[in-house]
């Protein structure tokens, strides 16, 4: 085996797992022919401008195409934003809503009118598109699903938690705009950033059928001390904000495609790792907690192999997925779940020789800020003392990108246009 930069091969590993997510490479082989009558493309999420660009590209020129897909700010491919096809994309807040998501909920539903059985509605789903498509349940206002979100984002739930109270408080989520599609042919291409890889709980499902229901969110909500408007309670209370469910006669025949998920991404970091001459081994690409936590599990695990050679023998690299969450108790901090789990590993790592880790979220943005996440080695909080850093002060106030920012470690990628949720990667040489 020849030698080895460690940040530059976990980089190389992050790479590689964006690359096998990336709407381009894999939308060719889930594309349906094209119907009697016209397509129509609809969709949200971060992906959603790259996805409805290679939709564009690989659509047969002579048939009928148009949409509207819903994106964050910054997320619409570049070559694409230069030059619009026939799907037109159109930006949004995320994970926050605003307005601008707000309209694009509205038109899309809007565009759902008129259609027939000889139609074809293709709607590209990826995560973010909770945020991004957000309409309002009847009698609830933009700023009320605004600060249930937000209330939700800092409460530490999981992902399907969050997503089951946003189906029930959506005009569009939920199951409902499959409803709205019947009666054309509906083909749903997901691209899978949730835990379980469930088409119910990415983007809080739009075509799926939601077998949770008004009861399962009043209980998420009151487990979290979340308290909502009283037209929320009282269409939670009466059943009013129920989804459609399995079964629906509207939602029969509809077809649902997997296009990509965080285990093929892993798999891809894990061949090329096999490729470098080192072990490779995959942990999970569905694991959850809080990010501190999973970080030090994932430090024992690396201390384990550094000195004991088990559960693997080093040289390797362990790899996971999933979504970690951060509960936030200190305001005013500055970072992601992805550099929490570092600061957190490294912290429980004091120095270990030989590992060295990258956490890192692969649509290129950890929570706000404008980094994918981080790598740390065995000389981190050594440079950070010298620089006056206290890591553990940092974790405490949730502060983790100045932190790894002051060191020059952060893992800057801009948007990847993708998003199969969190890639860790801890290497022990």
């Amino acid at each position: 085996m020849k030698s080895i930069n460690p940040p530059e091969l976990l980089r190389t590993l992050y790479d590689a797992a964006v690359a096998r997510a990336r709407p381009e490479v894999v939308m060719g082989e889930h594309l349906p022919p094209p119907p009697k009558g016209r397509t129509l493309v609809l969709g949200a999420g971060k992906a959603g401008g790259a996805m409805a660009a290679a939709v564009d590209a690989l659509w047969p020129r002579e048939a009928p195409l148009s949409g509207l897909v819903v994106t964050r700010y910054e997320h619409v491919p570049p070559a694409y934003r230069a030059a619009p096809g026939r799907i037109e994309v159109v930006e949004a807040a995320h994970p926050v809503p605003d307005e601008a998501g707000r309209r694009a909920a509205q038109r899309i539903v809007e565009l759902t009118r008129g259609l027939t059985a000889d139609d074809l509605v293709l709607c590209l789903i990826s995560g973010g598109g909770s945020a991004l498509l957000s309409l309002p349940a009847e009698g609830l206002t933009l700023q009320d699903k605004r600060a249930i979100n937000q209330a939700l984002l800092h409460s530490g739930a999981a992902i399907d938690e969050m997503n089951c109270v946003r189906k029930h408080l959506s005009a569009i989520k939920g199951g409902r705009l499959g409803a709205l599609c019947a009666p054309a042919q509906v083909v749903t291409l997901l691209i899978s950033d949730v835990p379980g890889d469930d088409p119910a709980v990415i983007a809080s499902g739009p075509t799926v059928a939601d077998p949770s229901s008004c009861a399962d969110a009043r209980a998420i909500l009151q487990r979290y001390g979340i308290a909502v408007p009283q037209a929320a309670q009282r269409g939670l209370d009466s059943g009013a904000f129920e989804t459609p469910k399995p079964g629906d006669a509207r939602l029969a025949g509809q077809v649902v495609k997997l296009i990509a998920t965080p285990q093929q991404s892993l798999e891809a970091a894990a061949a090329r790792a096999r490729a470098a001459g080192l072990g490779a081994h995959i942990l999970s690409d569905e694991i959850e907690g809080e990010s501190r936590e999973v970080g030090k599990v994932h430090a024992a695990l690396a201390r384990a192999v550094a000195r004991r050679a088990q559960p693997f023998a080093a040289p390797c690299v362990i790899l996971s997925g999933g979504e970690t969450t951060v509960t936030v108790r200190a305001a005013g901090g500055r970072g992601g779940r992805a550099t929490e789990f570092l600061l957190g590993c490294t912290l429980a790592l004091q120095g270990e020789p030989r590992v060295h880790v990258l956490a890192a979220d692969t649509d290129g943005i950890d929570g706000v800020q404008d980094n994918a996440g981080a790598v740390a080695g065995p000389d981190t909080l050594a440079r950070a003392r010298a620089l006056g850093l206290n890591a553990r002060d940092a974790l405490e106030r949730h502060d983790a990108y100045p932190f790894f920012q002051a060191l020059g470690d952060l893992v800057v990628t801009g948007p990847t246009f993708t998003n199969v949720n969190d890639f860790r990667a801890v290497l022990v040489l």
